[in-house]
């Protein structure tokens, strides 16, 4: 396809946006694949060029956090280690379960979530596990388990979900959740883009540029992040939140 001025234009800033809000709370693929897809690239070129850019961003955001000690690596390799076999499952699942079905339950679980986020204001400081310690790294690779198959099912809010599952199931504190969910994004990304890179399913003349946008967008997210703490991270869950219910409606009524 021809790549002009304005398509530049369009998706590098969509790009940053998608950057700075992935590597605070996830949720970036709401605004960066329809980035790509509003330039008029087809799906798979689409889903495998911001694959790309949303690899090298991330790697990036879990850096600053991994910089700082803000990723409690036992917890969070066992979440990866749950995450790996059930993407594939979630994968499996698409040609049993329909997935206007599970974008219903999804959508219906969105609002309660998003209100136990708004009420509970200490909920993203608590520190106190709800399950016994030795319980902790099973806990980590179920939660891994459950989110990779929605996200192999589904996909959108996969970061956030496993913020808040660290925050309230195993009391890990809101920036280290965010560290964690950053580090199982990247770990979870490299087989899908390896496979749209041998596909060929990359537009590196206009995925590199806009990498470089997401980039910046994940660098001044997750300083961000850091330096605000648990308030600026509340706030972007509920923002993402609500762009996942309307993105959820929209996919089911049309």
């Amino acid at each position: 396809m021809e790549l002009t001025l304005e398509t530049y234009l369009i998706v590098c800033p969509l790009i940053f946006l998608a950057g700075f809000i992935d590597s605070i709370a996830g949720g970036g693929g709401l605004i960066s694949l329809p980035a790509y897809y509003l330039v008029g690239l087809p799906p798979a070129l689409a889903a495998g060029t911001n694959k790309m850019g949303a690899f090298m961003g991330t790697a990036v955001a879990t850096g600053k956090y991994a910089q700082k000690k803000l990723i409690p690596w036992r917890l969070a390799l066992a979440a990866l280690a749950g995450s790996l076999p059930g993407s594939y499952l979630g994968a499996q699942l698409v040609s049993i379960l329909p997935e206007q079905t599970v974008r219903l339950i999804v959508l219906c679980a969105l609002p309660v979530v998003t209100i136990f986020v708004l009420r509970k204001k200490e909920s993203l400081n608590n520190t106190q596990s709800r399950i016994d310690e030795k319980l902790t790294l099973p806990v980590c690779f179920g939660i891994g388990l459950v989110i990779g198959t929605y996200d192999g099912l589904v996909g959108p809010g996969t970061g956030t979900f496993l913020q808040i599952l660290f925050v309230t199931v195993l009391g890990t504190e809101a920036l280290k959740a965010s560290g964690a969910a950053r580090l199982i994004n990247l770990g979870s990304n490299v087989g899908a883009l390896i496979n749209f890179m041998l596909n060929g399913h990359v537009l590196y003349a206009l995925g590199l540029p806009a990498a470089a946008f997401g980039i910046a967008g994940n660098w001044l997210g997750s300083t961000l992040a850091i330096k605000k703490g648990s308030k600026l991270i509340r706030g972007m869950l509920v923002v993402v939140l609500v762009l996942l219910m309307a993105k959820m409606a929209y996919d089911i009524l049309l």
